[in-house]
């Protein structure tokens, strides 16, 4: 594999910043301005800005994968972890944003489930009906 050099997307640490507000405007689908106080109501402002600087490197903008897939590897690691709530519903959401609709999400969590465990799984599931089932009131289109 060619090795990438991320140098220049990672060095400037005011750039970066920048580019982890963009990565937080677009899981949660608000403004720009509004995440450096939402993020620091959320998890306190020292945090925050660790997180920003985290969202802002390479994984998030390197161009090996698309969006669609870093909504695949994020709501995965999730579910493994037994993340749900706000959490994994943001991701969903972001998710279909990213071309992901229920009939990919529901077989995706079937054949997770089926690595991670059935409990972990199915509360994952739980999330996916509830964010972007049909019934549900953000439900995107099918892909």
């Amino acid at each position: 594999m060619k090795e990438i050099d991320d140098t220049n997307r990672t060095a400037d640490p005011a750039r970066r910043r920048e580019r982890g507000i963009k990565a937080y405007a677009r899981i949660f689908d608000v403004p720009e301005k509004d995440v450096p106080a939402a993020m620091a109501g959320r998890v306190g402002p020292v945090f925050a800005e660790e997180a920003f600087m985290s969202a802002g490197g390479p994984a998030w903008s390197h161009p090996a994968l698309t969006d669609r897939e870093r909504s695949i590897v994020i709501i995965t690691a999730l579910a493994a972890q037994g993340v749900a709530g706000d959490r994994l519903d943001s991701h969903i959401r972001l998710a279909q944003r990213n071309g992901l609709g229920f009939d990919a999400l529901t077989v995706m969590m079937t054949l997770t489930a089926n690595y991670i465990g059935y409990a972990r799984g199915s509360q994952a599931m739980e999330a996916v009906q509830r964010v972007a089932g049909p019934d549900s009131p953000t439900s995107a289109p099918n892909f």
